[in-house]
């Protein structure tokens, strides 16, 4: 199998346009959760949210292009072309047909979901926008960022909620290790800052319910713990293979060694402990065929500060 490295990365959070932005905010512990702002969330029992403030599609898309795009594919444009550019690729002088997307998002379009619903119920069928299903569908993050960059080797999507960055960076590990593609650029993105999609988390009793300190109502793992804030945002990276990288005197922030996955077969929304487990062990077996000594350094908690599942 093909080693496979990361050479490229790209954001856009409620903490920055850009990665270097949000991560100095991070380290700066920096908070970017506050009352709604995008509409009025006053029917809302949760009216916080983490968003993305101060951007303009326009400042990566043609004008007329911006109505054709829901904002989670906006966002994902965005962090791609951060990712592209730090990967140091001259895009020119690249084997595009051996450059593919793994597209990831949660639920896809679903501000565009509930305008067009609006309309349909407010004004009748006729009136719905012919760019609604294009915009709303999870996959055509993948279709918009294609284009934007002429990638045209494999075009995957990855729909598994909390899971599917993670899942995302699977699929594109494995088809270059495979050789079924060079480079492959992960773009994860989700923008669901709207009526439906607050209220629905709320109905479910995910969402945390403290509308008077945003700024400490996420508190994973502790014990007065309610629910998490809804956010919103984008982040890319570009996967290569190593030999290529290196060769290109490529700037490389790691390699992929290993990966695990299962599926716990319980419920719709309460977790089982055994599927992690046997996730985790397969991930450190895999991991520990490709390095004599294998050492970790951290780990990324899926600390959703919900009382179930922390």
């Amino acid at each position: 199998m093909k080693r496979v490295v990361v050479t490229g990365i790209g954001m856009i959070t409620p903490l920055g346009l850009n990665k270097d932005e949000s991560f100095e905010a991070i380290i700066g512990a920096k908070c970017g959760i506050d009352t709604i702002a995008q509409f009025d969330p006053s029917r809302l029992s949760v009216q916080i949210a983490a968003e993305v403030k101060g951007f303009d599609p326009a400042s990566v898309m043609p004008l007329k292009e911006v109505k054709k795009a829901d904002r989670f594919i906006q966002f994902g444009i965005k962090s791609s072309i951060e990712a592209i550019k730090d990967s140091g690729l001259e895009m020119d002088k690249t084997n595009l047909e051996l450059f593919g997307i793994s597209s990831v998002s949660g639920i896809g379009g679903l501000i565009n979901i509930e305008k067009n619903a609006i309309v349909c119920e407010r004004k009748g069928p006729k009136r719905i926008s012919p760019f609604f299903i294009p915009s709303a569908l999870s996959n055509m993050l993948g279709g918009f960022v294609s284009i934007e960059h002429g990638l045209k080797g494999p075009n995957v999507a990855s729909v598994t909620a909390c899971a599917a960055g993670t899942h995302g960076i699977i699929e594109a590990f494995k088809t270059i290790a495979l050789g079924g593609a060079e480079r492959m650029l992960v773009v994860a993105s989700e923008a669901t800052i709207c009526e439906v999609g607050i209220g629905g988390f709320a109905a479910m009793k995910a969402l945390s319910t403290r509308n008077d300190d945003p700024k400490r109502a996420s508190r994973p793992f502790d014990k007065d713990r309610d629910g998490f804030i809804m956010g919103e945002g984008s982040a890319s990276l570009v996967l290569e293979d190593y030999d290529l990288a290196k060769a290109r005197g490529a700037k490389i922030y790691g390699e992929l060694i290993g990966f695990g996955e299962s599926g716990d077969a319980n419920h719709i929304t309460t977790p089982a402990k055994d599927g992690p487990v046997r996730a985790i062990k397969a991930a450190l077996k895999f991991a520990s065929q490709n390095k004599q000594s294998l050492s970790i350094d951290y780990i990324n908690a899926h600390g959703t500060s919900t009382p179930a599942n922390d």
